[in-house]
This record gives structure tokens, sequence and C-alpha cells, in this order.
């Protein structure tokens, strides 16, 4: 198996955890290990010109920081990249940096569209159109699942739910995946604010539309939606499809393609699944554990808080990150073995409390079509070639996985 260098934990100071890189050329399980042990609530230095910040890497801590929307605010921006600016140009518009009366009545809007009978509808559609890209990516001698499959399935869903015409779905995401990571080193913090931007004029232009056509899609849903007798902005309107974008595309792709590398590398637990000794249900948590597809987020201290050992004080950065929570010994037993039976299993890849991921049931709805879908074409998968991971110190995983599949 291709296996990233583990990064050295004794040269904690000399890691950037702001930097793309670090996270895609490195194994950083050893450096959560000594910060959840030693530093749990760890003083980042200021590095490269961005103020230093704080690192929250235990599980209990991290729960803490989701749960108090109070001493803890998103309004200032929820991952590192706007924080370490600024702030962020969504705040107020967008419900993952809205708080307060806004986010409720905001995230109602949507929730009331994300019905039971809905997503059932929506489950059937994606039962049908992953098994179909199962079989095609059986039938090739040259397959990336993360290409051929896991790229495919989440960008239809969210395209499908805001009603995106099918001519525009490639650009759409090609736009969101470059918005805030890369496949390629060498991408810049200007090429992804270029797609961000041009993903939001694509929806104002789409919105535009919807208002004088609306139909049953959550773009026309946003577009004729009121608050208080108050129509949405044009700009709450477009960063909510843009969040609804990278919510429901990238980071489910990055869990169907991190699951089938697990899967490979784990040739006990892929024989439990296929014989039917695990749930799907079960699997489907233990994947999201395992996988990360968000590494960190953030937030902004609104008082002195004390915790961890350490005091926060007010208008300090905050950040919080899954990727160590998900492997916190005092939460997990044996969290680096990959357990598809594991129960319970309190991962906090959705994260919590009031910002708890409004598209959860959607993607796990997609990563349990995508399991039932290997569990019953596929006889075995054999990575062939090296693992791609994302360059992004927010997102996290394979994006692309060269595999062969063979058929039962």
């Amino acid at each position: 198996m291709n296996r990233l260098p583990v990064l050295d934990p004794d040269r904690l100071t000399a890691v950037d955890l702001t930097a793309p890189a670090v996270h895609a050329e490195h194994d950083l399980s050893a450096v959560w290990r000594r910060l959840r042990a030693d530093h749990p609530l760890y003083w980042h230095p200021p590095m490269g010109g961005h103020p230093g910040f704080w690192v929250l890497t235990r599980h209990a801590d991290v729960s803490a920081v989701f749960r108090d929307g109070n001493r803890f605010t998103s309004t200032h921006g929820n991952v590192l990249e706007t924080l370490l600016a600024g702030g962020d140009s969504a705040t107020g518009k967008m419900l993952a940096v809205t708080d307060g009366p806004r986010h409720l009545a905001v995230r109602r809007i949507i929730t009331g569209a994300l019905t039971v009978e809905v997503l059932d509808r929506m489950a059937e559609r994606i039962e049908v159109h992953v098994r179909d890209l199962v079989k095609r990516a059986l039938e090739r001698d040259d397959c990336d699942f993360g290409r051929d499959v896991a790229a495919e399935l989440p960008l239809a869903t969210i395209c499908d739910m805001l009603a995106v015409p099918d001519a525009d779905r490639p650009y759409i995401h090609q736009l969101g995946s470059s918005s805030v990571s890369s496949h390629a080193a060498e991408h810049t913090t200007a090429d992804a604010w270029t797609s961000k931007n041009e993903i939001l004029a694509y929806f104002l232009e789409l919105a535009d539309e919807r208002r004088l056509a609306p139909g049953e899609d959550m773009v026309s849903l946003l577009a004729n939606a009121t608050v208080r007798g108050r129509p949405l902005g044009d700009d709450e309107i477009v960063f909510n499809c843009y969040s609804l974008i990278l919510g429901g595309d990238e980071t489910t792709r990055l869990a169907m393609t991190g699951a089938v590398l697990a899967l490979a590398e784990h040739p006990a637990q892929w024989r439990a699944l296929r014989q039917g000794d695990v749930s799907i249900d079960a699997a489907v948590e233990e994947i999201l554990r395992w996988t990360n597809p968000s590494r960190h987020l953030g937030r902004t201290a609104t008082e002195p808080v004390e915790m961890a050992g350490g005091r926060i004080e007010e208008g300090d950065i905050v950040t919080v990150w899954i990727a160590s929570a998900n492997f916190d010994e005092r939460e997990f037993a044996g969290p680096d073995d990959l357990r598809l039976d594991r129960t319970p299993n309190r991962h906090l890849t959705f994260a919590y409390g009031p910002h708890f991921c409004l598209g959860a049931r959607l993607g796990r709805i997609q990563l349990a079509a995508t399991l039932r879908a290997l569990r019953d074409q596929v006889a075995s998968i054999e990575v062939t070639g090296a693992p791609a991971h994302v360059y992004s110190n927010f997102l996290g995983g394979v994006c692309n996985l060269p595999v062969l599949l063979k058929g039962c």
C-alpha cells in the first residue's frame, strides 16, 4: 500500500497546519496523538504571514465547542482560510457562518424541504445510479474510483436537488472542487477565490430565473422564501447554494473514495461486509469516522474561556480538529483500527450542535448505497496505483484512486 510519510511529532512548532501540502503529503496521526496527550489546547504560532490560533484535538473539547454557539461564534468565519484573513464575506448570509435567530430561520427553510418523503425518493434514484456506476467501473481495466464513481454520484444528487441543468454540471463540479481544495500543490488562494466567485455568479443568474419560473428545487425554494415577511437577499441565496454544493459534493466524494481505499487496505473488514457479518448502517458510521472528509472547523471566542487546561481570550481564533477528535483514545477503543461493526460510534464528521450538517442524512444515504453496491457487485478490490490526496487544510482524503474491481 502507498503510505504517506509520518510527520515527526517532536517538531510541533515547525508544523504549519494552515499549509495544504502538510495535510496532503504527510500522515499527521502522530502529531494528533502528541497534541491530545500533551497539548490538548495548543497555541499554533503565527506562520507564513498568518496570525496564531488555538488548536483543540480531544473529542470532548471539540464537542464542547460545537455545542456552545454563544461563547464560540461562527460569524467571523468557520474555516482557517477566512478566519486568518480577518473574516468571511458570507457572514450573516450563509448558514455555516450565521448564528442566532437568522440561522434558525434559514435553517428551517432548508430542512423543511428535506422531508422524509423527498429523501426517500432521492434514495431510490441514488441506489439505481450508484449500481450503474459500479457496473461500469467493473467493465474498466483502468478505473479511477474517485473520478469514475465518487465524482459522479454526489454531484448528480446535489445538482438534482438544485435542479442544475445537465449541461452545466461538469462546470459546477470543477468550480466546487477548486474553490476549497485542489488535486495539485500549485493551486493558489487566488485560484480558489476565482472559482468561488464564479459559482456565486452562476447561482445568482439561476436564482433570477427561478423567481420568474419556480420549480420544486432548492434554488426555487430559497429564491422565493421569506423570513419575517421579507424575501431572502441575493447574497443569502447564492451563498447557501454554494454551501450546499460544497457540503453535498466534495465531502461525500472524498468519503466514498476513502471507503474503497479502506476496504482494500483491510481485507478482513471487506470480507465481513461482503458476508453480511456487519450491518450497512454500522459500516457507514465507521467509514465516516475513518475518512474524515472535513479536517477542521473554526470559531471565534466571544469571551474569555477556560478549557483543556488553558485560557482562551475574547477574540481568539479557535480551531477544532475533527481529524484528531475522531481518533481520540478517550472516546474510541482502538481508534486506529477500522472496525465496521464499531458501536457506539460518536464520531464528529458531521459536527455537532447548532451547526450539525444539514446534509447528514443525504450523505449517509449515498454512502450506504455505495457500500451495498460494492458488497453485492464486487468480489475483489485491487489498488493499482498511488492514491492522490486532496490539497487543502479544510477538506481531507483521497480524490483519485486507481483500482481494478472484479465482479462477483
